[in-house]
C-alpha cells in the first residue's frame, strides 16, 4: 500500500490547529477556577489526552502535583501520564512529582494511582527505593502494598527488581507472590 503525499502547508496548518487547540483547552481549564469543576474538568482531560503534544505531559504533570486541584482530576493526571509519550526531558519532573504524590499520607486514592506511574520508571533514581520501602510496609494498606509490588513486577526482571522481590519474599502476605514471580522470571 502507497501512502498519498503529504501537502506541507496542509500539513503546517493542522500542526497549527493542533497547537491552537492545546492551548485553548489549557486557559479554558485554568480559567475555570479550582473547585465544583470536576466533572467539566475531567472532560478536557481527556479531550487533551488525546492530543500528542509535550505540553500537555507538562500540563498533567502539574495537575498531579497541584493539591488544590479536586483529588478526581488529579487521579486523571496521574492515569494519563502512565500513558504518557514523556520526554527525557520532562522524565525527572514527573517522577519527581509522582514520588511526592506517592510519600504524601493523606489521600489514599492518589497514592494508588500514584505508584503504577513509577513502575515505567524504575531506573530514575529514589523510585526502586520507594516502592520497595512502599511494598515492604506493613502499617500500609494492603492495597497500597500490592500496587508498589505491581508496579515492580511492570518493571520487569532487572537485577534491581530481582533484588527487591527477593528481600519481600519473607512478607507473609507477598512473600508468596515475590517468590512465585522471582521464579517465573529465573531468578532463583
Amino acid at each position: 500500500m502507497t501512502s498519498l503525499p503529504t501537502d506541507p502547508r496542509r500539513a503546517a496548518a493542522g500542526d497549527r490547529l493542533m497547537l491552537g487547540q492545546i492551548e485553548r483547552l489549557i486557559r479554558a481549564f485554568g480559567a475555570r477556577g479550582k473547585a465544583n469543576q470536576s466533572v467539566w474538568k475531567l472532560d478536557v482531560l481527556m479531550e487533551l489526552g488525546s492530543l500528542d503534544d509535550q505540553r500537555v505531559v507538562t500540563f498533567l504533570t502539574d495537575l498531579a502535583d497541584d493539591a488544590e486541584e479536586p483529588t478526581a482530576v488529579r487521579i486523571d493526571a496521574l492515569q494519563r501520564l502512565r500513558q504518557a509519550p514523556v520526554t527525557p526531558g520532562e522524565r525527572g519532573r514527573v517522577v519527581a512529582v509522582t514520588l511526592g504524590v506517592l510519600r504524601t499520607p493523606a489521600d489514599l486514592g492518589l497514592r494508588l494511582h500514584a505508584a503504577p506511574v513509577l513502575g515505567s520508571y524504575v531506573g530514575s533514581s529514589g523510585v526502586l527505593e520507594a516502592l520497595d520501602a512502599l511494598a515492604r510496609d506493613i502499617d500500609e494498606p494492603l492495597d497500597l502494598r500490592y500496587t508498589a509490588f505491581t508496579s515492580l513486577q511492570r518493571a520487569g526482571p532487572t537485577p534491581g527488581t530481582l533484588a527487591l522481590l527477593r528481600g519481600l519474599s519473607g512478607d507473609e502476605t507477598l512473600g508468596p507472590s515475590a517468590r512465585a514471580l522471582v521464579n517465573t522470571w529465573g531468578g532463583q
